[in-house]
């Protein structure tokens, strides 16, 4: 009998399940019965942009968090995959910092390429996931949207790949039910054009805070305030920034912070991170974990170890992204066709407490780097999958991180060599802070000359 094998969420790392089991099959391999469950209408999930924030058209919360003028916050060389490049796709080599409408169309032209949009049961939500121990197999209930019609469906495997950038950790400070401005996550953030000429301020030192502070200034607003819990970001910040220790409360639109200074704000930006929430598995089933390097329960990052036919993909914090997803996919395959025979229970446990121990040693981020890049190599080893100088992104990933230390405004100028090809990145045509337009058309301008 053809095993069945449920991939719920038909984004980045739910892509990178499909297009492992295509790659097995276009080298002869029998792949089982697939079945990808995408709650949008299109895939490439938090790269499919939508303006819409809250619930969408049918009364379901949104899932994306993407924003307009979201350019890529790393080199693409350090996301590149091994089995189909940027000068692939585009034909001719393109700068390093994309913005989200070529990434979105990089993404789709390996897929498209893979045929396996077959796979997909779009506009569909999982409800629901059980597993019986007298059957051996999950359940899955899931809801048709467009149809308005619940199914409820049985599968050997499931494979979890629905992100984790989709629930908001949204923190309560003193006076924001009479704050006279807007409060919003970066979940909620679309347009950074809605913040020109105004006082903001972002609260968290994340990525996100980076750049939605970093896009805000470009498109013109008056000041930009980051609060911190622990440290500030440390950036060399142009004059109109400021970061101050956490806040304390808020009236009116003056702002109060631990070390007694105030500012008038016009909005506030949460970007407090988002939560592993997965309430569609049951409890036996699902991850519980903080955004880290190493979550617990996961051998190899991947395999569920309290049941090895459950998968999760990309639950892991981020450096590595796309390629990593791609290894991970590559491993889950092959425990799904039998090729990678696992250990017992209690050596997986112990496997994942040494990686969880020696993620907690590291003491910066090029450790972090170096970490996740040994555990990419770690995968790559036990699949087919196209080996790649792993220790070369990882070296690129350095060069990206003092970029952004000289210049947190311009290190998008800088360009960088593909692992994957050896072909030189072009400067772009125009510095990031003027390049005001993030279309494909305007990005790719000029790019064969």
């Amino acid at each position: 009998m053809t095993k069945r094998v449920a991939i719920i969420g038909a984004g980045p790392c739910g892509l990178a399940q499909l297009r492992a089991f295509a790659s097995a099959q276009a080298q002869g391999a029998d792949i089982p019965e697939l079945v990808c469950y995408e709650k949008q209408g299109d895939w490439g999930g938090l790269w499919n942009y939508t303006w819409r924030t809250g619930l969408d058209e049918r009364g379901e919360p949104v899932h994306g968090s993407m924003y307009r003028y979201l350019w890529s916050n790393g080199p693409k060389e350090c996301l590149e995959f091994a089995d189909y490049t940027f000068d692939e796709h585009f034909g001719f080599p393109i700068a390093s910092y994309p913005p989200r409408a070529v990434l979105w169309d990089y993404i789709k032209g390996r897929v498209e390429k893979s045929d396996v949009r077959k796979y997909i049961r779009f506009n569909t939500v999982v409800r629901d996931v059980t597993y019986s121990q007298a059957s051996g197999k999950f359940t899955i209930v899931a809801h048709d949207l467009e149809a308005n019609h619940t199914q409820s469906d049985d599968y050997d495997y499931v494979v979890v790949a629905n992100g984790h950038f989709s629930i908001p950790n949204v923190p309560h400070f003193e006076g924001f039910e009479t704050f006279l401005g807007r409060v919003l996550h970066a979940h909620d953030f679309r347009d950074a054009v809605e913040f020109a000429d105004k006082d903001i301020l972002i609260i968290g030192t994340s990525y996100s805070a980076e750049d939605i502070g970093s896009q805000c200034h470009k498109y013109g607003c008056k000041s930009v305030t980051v609060s911190h819990r622990t440290n500030p970001i440390g950036f060399d910040w142009p004059e109109s920034w400021q970061e101050v220790p956490l806040l304390t409360k808020v009236e009116g639109k003056t702002a109060h912070f631990k070390d007694g200074t105030t500012k008038d704000v016009d909005a506030i930006i949460l970007c407090t991170g988002y939560l592993v929430h997965f309430p569609f598995l049951h409890d036996d089933l699902r991850l519980e974990t903080a955004n880290r390097l190493w979550p617990l329960g996961l051998y190899k990052g991947v395999v569920w170890e309290a049941n090895p036919k459950l998968l999760y993909l990309g639950v892991q914090d981020q450096y590595y992204t796309f390629n990593m997803f791609d290894v991970q996919a590559w491993y889950a395959r092959d425990v799904i066709l039998g090729r990678i025979e696992l250990p017992s229970a209690g050596d997986m446990t112990a496997h994942s407490q040494g990686w969880r121990d020696r993620e907690e040693t590291l003491a910066d981020e090029e450790q972090m780097i170096y970490f996740q890049g040994d555990y990419v190599k770690d995968l790559i080893a036990e699949t087919d999958y196209p080996d790649f100088d792993v220790d070369a992104v990882s070296k690129t990933f350095m060069e990206w991180e003092h970029h952004k230390e000289a210049d947190i405004m311009g290190f998008r100028d800088n360009s960088y060599r593909s692992i994957m090809t050896g072909s030189q990145s072009p400067k772009h045509h125009t510095p990031w802070m003027d390049a005001m337009d993030d279309s494909l058309e305007a990005y790719l301008a000029d790019a064969k000359k």
